[in-house]
């Protein structure tokens, strides 16, 4: 791979690992720094195929929603790599739930990065 071409990975890497980490914080405006005008974000549920939301705006509103409900939404990443302009992370959703009883599922997600902003985020979850 040409040291460019490498660049170019490690930073997308570098850019999803901010993101997760301001996720963690539930940090949107945090989140939200880092992914493009034009952003795509295509949510599990519900499934099979999980909603999409396009544009900065409504993908804003779906976290301030999310994180609203999910007062206690944690990613573990599992493992996290990268080709070119995507970035693949398998994660390990973390939350309580209203009653106290904690739960988790794991998945992955598939980013596309440009201009180190993420333009794409796709996620799929196992079960």
């Amino acid at each position: 791979m040409s040291p460019a071409r490498m660049s170019q990975v490690e930073s997308g890497i570098r850019v999803v690992l901010e993101f997760n980490e301001a996720f963690n914080r539930h940090d949107v405006a945090g989140m939200m720094r880092l992914m493009s005008d034009d952003c795509v974000f295509e949510n599990t549920s519900p499934a099979p195929d999980g909603t999409v939301y396009s544009g900065k705006e409504a993908v804003t509103q779906f976290w301030r929603d999310f994180f609203g409900e999910s007062q206690h939404a944690k990613i573990e990443i599992e493992e996290i790599f990268g080709f070119g302009r995507r970035c693949i992370m398998r994660w390990k959703y973390n939350w309580v739930d209203e009653s106290g009883k904690k739960g988790h599922v794991r998945g992955v997600d598939v980013f596309q990065v440009e201009n180190d902003l993420i333009c794409e985020k796709f996620s799929y979850v196992k079960g």
